[in-house]
């Protein structure tokens, strides 16, 4: 079986091979077909249905470097990944939205049409929770949504935040001042800040109140009008310390919650915030809630394989536990008798 698609320009069809060939020889392998050039063409061929596969998948490629996207190891995977799901006229949503420009003048695009429904919920909703493993982009695509609307003028005040206490560690246990104290907490939203607005601006920002980097324990007590409030790491605050947050919203002001539902650092007997607040806050109004999966890691490949091996394993576990009788159930049968 042979399938031949017609390309008008030469440099897609180097785009969509990639440098050394190395987006051929990755969709060469994952449906097990061949892919040759000829003349302004590219021939498919191999079995029917993966011919039929390659083909939409190519197509798909085509396009996105017709938009002036960048076609990379992790974007070929991800449209091969929505072919095989039978999704690929979704794959024309990709590539068109810009969230922010960074201080390097790159452009911050969702890269994958769950990133893009998080950005479009962002936009439409004062309050949304970003719940996904790592490498989805919750922090970093929320932290340029706040640089748009900032820059925008829509609001007048950037407020990040995040729990200070995670696995085992507190405050007090560690060197240095206050400030030295919480700064490797907050890590992540720094990098975040310094990408999109260069450190000059970000710290005369800093300076004149307008950005505001603090643990969570900083927001009891205020109301915060005119802001963007980003909660990061929110699976590990408490029921009580998500109430807290959320009532804090002022007039004005949108608020972004991610966190990670995996990877909880609070002790066993204490119930997660973010948990908690995904049921409680399900179906009120301007308030979205936007679930992320390994499918839109956009980090190394690897990272996905990790998250799926990990889930694999969770929900191996789980059954395991399920067909365990519960402590005394075979001494009741035996009684019964």
């Amino acid at each position: 079986m042979e399938r031949i698609i017609s390309v008008d320009r030469v440099e897609s069809i180097l785009d969509v091979f990639g440098s050394f060939d190395q987006n051929l020889r990755l969709t060469e392998k994952e449906l097990d077909v061949r892919v040759l050039d000829r003349d302004s063409e590219i021939r498919i061929s191999g079995e029917e249905e993966a011919c039929a596969l390659a083909e939409k998948a190519v197509e798909g490629l085509l396009s996105l470097s017709a938009k002036g996207e960048s076609i990379d190891e992790q974007r070929v995977r991800y449209i091969l990944r929505m072919v095989r799901e039978g999704r690929e006229q979704k794959i024309g949503e990709l590539g068109s939205d810009v969230v922010c420009i960074t201080a390097k003048g790159r452009p911050v695009k969702p890269k994958t049409i769950g990133q893009k429904q998080y950005v479009e919920a962002i936009r439409k909703n004062t309050v949304t929770l970003g719940i996904g493993p790592a490498g989805t982009g919750k922090t970093y695509l929320a932290v340029a949504a706040a640089v748009a609307a900032f820059r925008e003028k829509s609001i007048n005040r950037i407020i990040l935040t995040r729990p200070a206490v995670e696995a085992g560690e507190r405050l007090g246990f560690l060197p240095g001042d206050l400030q030295s104290k919480v700064d490797p907490y907050l890590r992540p939203l720094y990098d975040a800040l310094f990408d999109m607005l260069g450190p000059d601006t970000y710290q005369a920002y800093l300076e004149k109140g307008n950005i505001e980097v603090a643990p969570l324990a900083y927001m009891r007590g205020r109301t915060l009008d005119d802001s963007f409030i980003i909660l990061d790491e929110a699976q590990n605050t408490s029921r009580e310390q998500m109430k807290m947050f959320l009532t804090r919203l002022g007039f004005n002001s949108r608020m972004v919650i991610t966190g990670d539902v995996t990877q909880i650092d609070l002790p066993d007997d204490k119930p997660s915030g973010l948990k908690e607040a995904m049921k409680v806050l399900s179906g009120v109004d301007d308030i979205a809630i936007c679930t992320l999966t390994g499918a839109d890691v956009v980090r190394h490949a690897l990272v996905q394989s990790i998250i799926e091996a990990y889930e694999k394993y969770g929900d191996k576990k789980e059954a395991n536990r399920s067909a365990i009788p519960a402590p005394g159930t075979y001494r009741r049968r035996q009684n019964s008798k």
